[in-house]
């Protein structure tokens, strides 16, 4: 007799799913779409690094409006949420995210998308307010940092060019005051590699000559010298 009676109260349940209006899907929507542009804009203020990305902006104000279309059309239906779960079980994400902070910002999205369509309007705005006042007191900070660059040099350099006394280096010793290998990066084929410095240059030599200089090493193609005066990623 309970079975029958907690399976009869949960179809009363489901019967009284909040239904939304015309009006509150449009301004949830709006909501989640504004606030998923505020994540964007923050993100793009301040973002440090070579791993900068604009459909990384898009994604955060798509996330933000989907999460929120999915709250609505879940509202308290238990049966709708179990077969939302199984139908997003398939997807499978391949993308590598070069940046951990990039996730705080796909979940700050998420969050907002799910305030918005819940209604929780005041939630919505103050939360958001409140992240985006950390990310700038953060940014400006420079809160954690532990090394500060003045330029990252980086250039792709075949394999099959000189290594043990290779002409780059002798270069980078005549016009940098220190300088620090950060990373080697193979690509696809195992024909060149992607190579990363640290460079700190000597007050007298010229950027523009130094960079020159270096392209014109056999092998080495694509060469950047990149300013950064905080914590940049490679």
């Amino acid at each position: 007799m309970n079975e029958v009676e907690n399976v009869d109260s949960f179809f009363q349940m489901e019967s009284l799913a909040h239904v939304y209006g015309p009006s509150e899907v449009l301004l949830n929507l709006s909501l989640a779409f504004i606030l998923g542009m505020a994540v964007s804009w923050v993100y793009k203020k301040t973002h440090k690094g070579l791993s900068y990305s604009q459909s990384f902006m898009l994604t955060t104000v798509f996330v933000s409006v989907i999460v929120c279309m999915v709250i609505m059309i879940i509202g308290n239906n238990l049966a709708r949420a179990f077969a939302l779960v199984g139908a997003l079980s398939i997807i499978r994400f391949r993308t590598v995210v070069k940046d951990t902070k990039d996730t705080a910002y796909i979940f700050w999205a998420l969050a907002a998308g799910m305030a918005a369509g819940t209604g929780s309007y005041f939630l919505a705005l103050a939360g958001s307010g409140v992240m985006g006042l950390i990310a700038y007191v953060l940014d400006i900070t420079n809160y954690g940092s532990i090394h500060k660059s003045e330029f990252i040099l980086q250039f792709r350099i075949k394999k099959d060019s000189n290594r043990d006394s290779p002409e780059y280096t002798k270069i980078i010793s005549k016009y940098a005051k220190k300088s620090t290998l950060l990373h080697i990066e193979s690509s696809g084929d195992n024909q060149s590699s992607k190579m990363s410095f640290d460079i700190i240059m000597d007050k007298d030599r010229d950027q523009n000559e130094f960079i020159n200089n270096i392209a014109q090493v056999p092998g080495i193609t694509e060469t950047t010298l990149v300013a950064a005066k905080h914590d940049v990623d490679y």
